[in-house]
């Protein structure tokens, strides 16, 4: 596995390496020693599976306040989205910055997401998969969202409209009460 730095602290590509012979290819995409040589959670509670029939379908972004932060590791497969992810860690140097990264079926890529970032996607074609991991298990209490289209974070989304439940269209714009950024501030 390589683990491909990206502008966000602590953040990470996973590219997977493949290896293969005349009857098709292996790889892994999940190791826990490798993880933890490179200083990654290796523990992980949930597997998540998530199908999307429509391009455009966006889903988040989501997060979830101590004592439940997940890690996530999200892996597209079957189809292509674009998968997005903002630091809320206040004492962060990239605090309110977003990263995306473009996750589909034939490049085989993972997202590493660490605790204290938001995260969602939207689907770029129809009938799309993803499978990720979470260290934590859902906690509905803990649950928070930012709105997709906050201008304060001001995501350039690879979109002309979006097709997004009434839960995620209605997050709140970014404000440091409600989104936890006290209880964020140990991650």
């Amino acid at each position: 596995m390589k683990f491909h730095e990206t502008p966000l602290n602590g953040v990470y590509v996973i590219e997977p390496e493949q290896r293969g012979d005349s009857r098709g290819w292996f790889q892994r995409i999940f190791c826990e020693k490798e993880m933890a040589e490179a200083g990654l959670e290796t523990r992980f509670v949930q597997a998540n599976n998530s199908f999307n029939a429509e391009a455009g379908t966006l889903r988040g972004l989501h997060y979830q306040l101590p004592p439940s932060p997940e890690v996530k590791i999200v892996r597209c497969i079957k189809g292509a989205l674009w998968d997005v992810i903002v630091d809320l860690r206040p004492t962060s140097p990239t605090y309110l910055k977003w990263h995306g990264v473009e996750l589909t079926a034939e490049n085989r890529l993972a997202y590493y997401v660490p605790r204290g970032f938001a995260h969602g996607f939207v689907t770029l074609e129809p009938d799309t998969e993803t499978l990720y991991l979470a260290s934590e298990f859902y906690n509905p209490q803990a649950e928070r969202g930012l709105r997709w289209n906050d201008p304060k974070i001001g995501i350039t989304w690879p979109l002309d409209g979006a097709i997004i439940s009434e839960k995620d269209a209605n997050w709140q714009d970014f404000n440091e009460e409600y989104h936890g950024v006290e209880l964020m501030k140990g991650l």
